[in-house]
C-alpha cells in the first residue's frame, strides 16, 4: 500500500496515494462562507466542483500553523525590539562619564531565557536559534569588561567596548534575529491536499504545510490504535474517526488519515466504520 507524507505542524501524516486527487499551493484566494466550523477555511472550486478546505493544523493541532507563526514571528521582533533597547540605554549610560553605571542583567538574563525555552518543529529555525548562544554570551562578556572601565574611569576603554559589541556580538545577534524571522515566513509554503473518495470526484480539500515523502507499507506494518485509545487519551471524536492507525518512521510515527471519515454527515457519525479495500478495520 502506497502513501504519501505531509507534514502539519509538529506532526506527520499519512494519506494513501488513491485518496488524493491533486496537490496544489494555496494562494489564499478561497470563497469564504459562514460557518462555525474553526477548521473550514472556504471553498475552492476545483474540477469545475464547489469543495470545501479545511485546516488540517486547526483539527490535529488546535492551531494553524500560520497561527503559530504568527506568534513566533511577534516573540522574536518583541525580544530583538528588547535588545535593541537594552544596547541603546546601555551606550547612553556608558557615554555619560559623570555617570555611575550598574550592571543591571536582568534584561539580558530575560532574552537569554527566551531563546533557550524557544519552541519549534521546524528544524531550520531551530539551527537558527540554536546559535544565539555563543554571541550573546560574549556580548555579556564585554558588558562586564565595559563596566568595570567605566567604574575605574577609563571611559575609553569603556567606549572602545562598547563599540566593539556594537560591531560584533551585537551585530551578529542582529542578524540571527533577522535570518529567524526571515526563516518563518520563506519556509511556510502550504499546499491543499484534495482529496477523493470514488478516485473521480473531489471530496475535500486539506490544508497542510508541507509534502514530505511517499512510502510503501503492507498492512501488518500499520499499528492500531485502539491500544492508545483504551487506556485514557482523551482524543477529539473528530479527530479519532479519522485516525486509521500509526506508521513508523526513522525517528517518529506517522498518523494514517482516512479523508473520506472526515466531517462525515451526522446520521452516519455513530455508526461503526465500514471494513473498505484502503484500510480495513484494526
Amino acid at each position: 500500500m502506497e502513501f504519501i507524507n505531509f507534514q502539519v505542524g509538529c506532526k506527520t501524516i499519512s494519506l494513501k496515494i488513491l485518496d488524493i486527487l491533486l496537490t496544489e499551493r494555496f494562494d489564499n484566494n478561497l470563497t469564504t462562507l459562514p460557518n462555525n466550523n474553526k477548521s473550514f477555511i472556504g471553498v475552492k472550486d476545483y474540477m469545475e466542483t464547489p469543495t470545501p478546505v479545511f485546516d488540517l493544523g486547526v483539527i490535529l493541532n488546535g492551531s494553524s500553523t500560520e497561527q503559530s507563526n504568527k506568534k513566533a514571528l511577534n516573540e522574536l521582533r518583541t525580544w530583538q525590539a528588547s535588545l535593541n533597547d537594552w544596547f541603546s540605554q546601555f551606550e547612553k549610560s556608558i557615554a555619560q562619564q559623570s555617570q555611575i553605571i550598574t550592571n543591571d542583567k536582568i534584561q539580558l538574563h530575560n532574552i537569554a531565557v527566551f531563546y533557550k525555552e524557544f519552541k519549534t518543529d521546524n528544524s531550520d529555525l531551530k539551527t537558527i536559534i540554536e546559535k544565539f548562544d555563543e554571541p550573546f554570551q560574549a556580548l555579556v562578556t564585554a558588558t562586564d569588561h565595559a563596566v568595570s572601565a567605566h567604574s575605574e574611569q577609563d571611559y575609553k576603554q569603556a567606549s572602545k567596548y562598547v563599540a566593539s559589541i556594537k560591531r560584533n556580538s551585537f551585530m551578529q545577534l542582529q542578524r540571527l534575529f533577522d535570518a529567524a524571522k526571515e526563516q518563518i515566513t520563506l519556509d511556510y509554503k502550504p499546499i491543499i491536499v484534495f482529496t477523493t473518495k470514488d478516485g473521480l470526484n473531489p471530496h475535500i480539500g486539506l490544508l497542510v504545510d508541507k509534502v514530505e515523502d511517499n512510502i510503501d507499507y503492507k498492512k501488518e506494518d500499520i499499528k492500531p490504535l485502539d491500544k492508545l485509545t483504551e487506556v485514557g487519551f482523551d482524543i477529539d471524536p473528530q479527530t479519532k474517526g479519522m485516525m486509521r492507525g500509526l506508521i513508523k518512521l526513522a525517528e517518529k510515527h506517522s498518523v494514517l488519515i482516512d479523508p473520506s471519515a472526515i466531517f462525515r454527515p451526522d446520521h452516519l457519525a455513530q455508526e461503526e466504520d465500514e471494513e473498505t479495500q484502503a484500510y480495513g478495520l484494526f
